[in-house]
């Protein structure tokens, strides 16, 4: 989209404030909120530039927005149950997911160049800041107005999300204590990524690397790589198939 190329230029250009208009649905009044919000720290170091800060208070905003949604959704569910439900809804797959298909892969700002980042969870970060960014901007009512419509009714099928097993690592651990085997997350490697520490996990099953994840922490990791070896070993469906290996 031609009027994102603004984005590069004055925060105030008319082209851009109307794609945040097109994005979020309303007219912005602090534009220079959401430039921040789409501006990851591989481009910008300084913490009044990037949208770490945005994305911690857009984490606290979302999931209180969200715990009132189920509060009221399920006015007879035990608090168990609202928390997972919590987790389902507001975990960092889901979020970087919906934020993909918002399109915020293609608006954020962030080092092209760094493979990594290309394939990590940083939209879901950023799709956090950008709430930072219309709490501040319009209030809570708007927001919580705007999180509802937005991103709970039109990606959030609370229905399959009931359903829904999140923890990659429980459901590997119970598939190799069913079927006789041994189960490690190692951290095959360490290294650094723009000031950053980027972890490599490794699920090792019966000492061989069955898959590997990684994220900049290593419980994120350690999750990435427990998925990807849930999917390789065909646990949704598992048969027999735990003598493969």
């Amino acid at each position: 989209m031609d009027f994102w190329k603004s984005f590069y230029k004055k925060k105030t250009d008319p082209a851009f404030r109307k794609g945040l208009k097109g994005l979020l649905g309303f007219s912005p009044n602090n534009v220079s909120l959401y430039k921040t919000a789409l501006t990851h720290r591989s481009i910008k170091e300084t913490s009044d530039e990037n949208n770490e800060r945005l994305e911690y208070l857009g984490d606290a905003i979302l999931s209180a927005l969200v715990a009132e949604y189920l509060f009221k959704r399920y006015p007879y569910k035990e608090e168990g149950f609202l928390t997972e439900m919590r987790s389902k809804m507001v975990n960092r797959q889901q979020l970087n997911e919906i934020a993909v298909r918002m399109g915020l892969k293609k608006i954020t700002l962030f080092n092209k160049s760094d493979s990594s980042l290309k394939t990590s969870q940083i939209f879901g970060n950023t799709l956090e800041a950008l709430v930072g960014a219309v709490y501040l901007d319009r209030g809570y009512k708007k927001t919580a107005k705007w999180v509802s419509e937005r991103l709970i009714m039109p990606h959030m099928h609370m229905d399959d999300l009931e359903t829904l097993e999140i923890n990659h690592k429980n459901k590997l651990y119970g598939w190799v204590n069913k079927n006789g085997k041994t189960l490690e997350f190692e951290t095959l490697r360490e290294q650094v990524e723009n000031g950053r520490r980027l972890f490599t996990i490794g699920a090792v099953i019966n000492g061989k690397v069955i898959a590997e994840g990684k994220a900049f922490n290593k419980k994120d990791a350690s999750q990435i790589a427990a998925q990807a070896a849930v999917l390789k070993l065909g646990i949704e469906n598992a048969g027999s198939i735990g003598n493969e290996l």
